[in-house]
């Protein structure tokens, strides 16, 4: 039976603050939450183990214990005596836990036989740990909370004095102590390294460029620390708007922010209501999401896998730019510390949503213009044409790099040329810059060069390259770059489908000519580079047959020019690309260049011109 006369007699409830004192009501999930803020679990510590010895000798006991119960098992970071597999493992499930007794109780507990007692005879602790005389003493934090017990065990029956129980309360009390310092000081360590994260959280946001980067830099950052099973990012559509859309992770690993990729402010979401009423919204339990909450909410919930969730607004200007959600797929309780991190968290999101947003926005228009500037390719009576263009990963996204291509005039409308068939003008150049002051200057260029065949009429692309650097030096544009201009006509007789191509090269990469046996040719005649200070020299000329069958690629430098590898072995590649694949689809072909040999995260425009002489249809045979 325990012996209620020495807690009676010392007082213990009192002295330790356990009976209706500042723990009283602790849940059970606080409990296991206080105990694991100790940092100890079933392996041995020094200091617990030292704890465990001090009983053992002191009281002269064969067997004492430092145990921390959790909600399903007991831990023994300090041990002495015990044996067998327990001992090994340094853990036990309740079922062999007379230290749970202490921790419901909130007081001491002490047996001299636990065989004898109703609450303890059926304990698996006397078969498998050969426990028969039993003392707890509570293990306590700061605020009054039941971590576990110290306790000293015989394998026989005994009678505890009140000198032995005395000693044991003292120790008890001294480990308790220790138990408070090792929390404290993890807490310092844990408010040290959430410090670490709000610093890191700033660097990391400050170099964001778009809102999928700066969803997986927060995803990144809290995984590593928090530890939530998922990061979200819900943001309100626009300014006024009443509809959320989430930031979808772009490898598809949540299905959820797809099906529920978008939704309105008013419905009954967690992540809705913290941007509604501004204010941190917790989940605690799917209970909680079921009673509150729209089933889809809790369906998004279960999908994820998740226990607990705390939704955090982003703060705006006027109302929330959206929430930033951290879930979990066990309890988690959010502390005052914790609370001021995610705020803090929410904060730094929220300035770097705005860059975002504001770089999607300057891109969209980027976008717009450079779509604007190159235009549709014509539609030419026996030649395939098609051209890619693709933005440097950097900076404003669009860039001095163009492809061009526009009919010629004809006899009747002031040509030299009578023949029959169209005359088409082709080009790809690349102005100096990767900004929006180059993509401007591209565009002037490329309506100069359009201009100056309207203008010359019969004249070739020598002369049309020398007047569009005439108007380039007057008008004080100084532009500067490289480019190809080329006339393309029907080579008489026209009947046999060959084409002649007239061009001129200002210091270009040199185009690629695919022939109809399949050899690969360098077009490598040129001249100087397009700059204002050179254009005194005449510009010369090239001309060439494209039989049917015949392919030819026109490109500026982003596609050959890569960081410690020469143009000349890139070029090769390409070389060797076009020839394995010159049967392909045009638009396949060029997008095929572009993937392999273009870099990832290129910083340089490239852009394509593919153009193909069709070959003769094979006759039928009779």
């Amino acid at each position: 039976m325990p012996d209620d006369n020495y807690a009676t007699d010392r007082g213990l409830k009192r002295a330790m603050s356990i009976d209706d004192g500042p723990g009283r009501g602790h849940t059970v999930a606080e409990r296991v939450a206080a105990v694991l803020e100790t940092g100890l679990s079933a392996a041995s510590d020094a200091g617990m183990d030292r704890f465990a010895r001090l009983v053992a000798g002191v009281i002269g006991v064969p067997v004492a214990l430092v145990a921390l119960v959790e909600s399903n098992r007991q831990t023994f970071p300090g041990m002495v005596g015990l044996q067998g597999t327990w001992a090994q493992a340094r853990q036990t499930p309740l079922s062999h836990s007379l230290c749970q007794h202490v921790v419901a109780d909130r007081e001491p507990q002490v047996f001299a036989d636990v065989r004898a007692d109703a609450r303890t005879r059926d304990s698996l602790a006397i078969g498998d740990l050969g426990v028969v005389a039993y003392a707890g003493m509570p293990l306590v934090d700061a605020d009054g909370v039941v971590l576990g017990s110290l306790c000293a065990i015989d394998t026989r029956p005994r009678e505890w004095s009140p000198a032995e129980l005395s000693l044991l309360e003292d120790l008890a009390a001294a480990c308790s102590a220790e138990l408070q310092l090792r929390i404290v000081s993890r807490r310092y360590r844990t408010s040290l390294d959430r410090s670490q994260l709000l610093l890191r959280t700033a660097d990391a946001l400050a170099d964001t460029t778009g809102l999928a980067d700066v969803r997986q830099q927060v995803r990144d950052l809290l995984s590593s620390d928090l530890k939530p099973a998922y990061v979200g990012l819900v943001l309100v559509e626009g300014t006024g708007s009443n509809r959320l859309r989430r930031i979808v992770n772009s490898t598809g690993y949540a299905l959820m922010e797809r099906t529920y990729e978008t939704y309105r402010l008013q419905d009954a979401w967690p992540t809705a209501r913290a941007v509604r009423e501004n204010r941190t919204i917790t989940v605690n339990d799917p209970a909680e999401l079921r009673r509150d909450y729209a089933p889809e909410a809790l369906e998004a919930f279960d999908s994820l896998g998740l226990h607990s969730a705390v939704c955090v607004p982003l703060p705006g200007t006027v109302i929330p730019l959206g929430t930033l959600v951290l879930g979990w797929d066990g309890p988690h309780e959010i502390d005052i510390v914790e609370q001021a991190v995610l705020a803090s968290l929410a904060g730094y999101t929220a300035r770097a949503v705005e860059r975002a947003l504001f770089v999607d926005r300057r891109i969209d228009v980027a976008h717009q213009l450079q779509e604007a500037m190159l235009t549709d390719l014509p539609a030419v009576s026996g030649v395939e044409l098609s051209a890619l263009y693709r933005p440097a990963a950097e900076t404003d996204l669009v860039g001095g790099d163009w492809y061009d291509a526009y009919l010629l005039p004809t006899a009747a409308q002031g040509g030299e040329d009578s023949s029959a068939g169209d005359r088409v003008a082709i080009s790809v150049g690349d102005i100096t810059g990767h900004d929006m002051r180059a993509a401007t200057l591209m565009g002037q260029i490329r309506s100069m060069l359009r201009q100056a065949d309207l203008d010359h009429p019969g004249q070739g692309p020598a002369r049309i390259v020398s007047a569009m650097e005439h108007a380039n030096t007057r008008l004080q544009l100084n532009a500067s770059g490289t480019l190809i201009h080329a006339h393309l006509r029907p080579h008489p007789p026209a009947e046999d489908g060959t084409w002649e191509l007239t061009w001129t090269n200002a210091g270009h990469p040199p185009p690629l000519l695919v022939t109809p046996d399949g050899v690969v040719e360098r077009l490598d005649q040129h001249g100087i580079l397009l700059y204002p200070a050179l254009n005194n020299a005449p510009r010369t000329e090239n001309q060439r047959l494209l039989p049917p069958g015949s392919l030819l690629l026109l490109y500026t430098d982003g596609l050959v020019e890569h960081i410690g590898t020469p143009v000349e072995t890139l070029i090769d590649a390409a070389s060797r690309l076009l020839a394995e694949n010159s049967t392909l689809p045009l638009d396949e072909l060029t997008a095929l260049l572009a993937d392999q040999l273009a870099e990832p995260h290129a910083a340089d425009d490239v852009a394509l011109l593919a153009l193909r002489i069709p070959p003769h249809p094979t006759p039928q045979k009779a």
